[in-house]
């Protein structure tokens, strides 16, 4: 048995986390997710597909099938965009008590 560390998310404060709601999302091919800021982390690994992914401020990046990425509270995410395929990923949301995911 082996173990890496594929990323490592950090959190600028505690979270009281009372659950993790993990969700399987498809982009269709092309599509651009749109300029977005999440009211909590997700943290999440491309299942299928590609995309063209950047935090606002740091370099864009495409992730594949089998990267992580990490999208931090309140910071806006300037890309999320599916390429010329279609993308199937997994993201996981913790939550706080009585916390939904969603857009600010």
């Amino acid at each position: 048995m082996t173990r890496e560390v594929l990323l490592e998310g950090r959190l600028p404060i505690a979270l009281a986390t009372e659950r993790v709601e993990v969700r399987r999302i498809h982009i269709l091919a092309g599509h651009p997710a749109g300029r977005h800021v999440h009211n909590g982390p997700v943290f999440g690994s491309i299942v299928k597909g590609s995309v063209l992914f950047q935090v606002e401020g740091e370099a864009e990046v495409i992730l594949r099938p089998g990267d992580v990425f990490f999208e931090p509270a309140g910071v806006p995410i300037a890309h999320f965009d599916a390429l010329d395929e279609n993308v199937t990923f997994l993201g996981y949301f913790p939550l706080t008590a009585g916390q939904e995911p969603g857009l600010l």
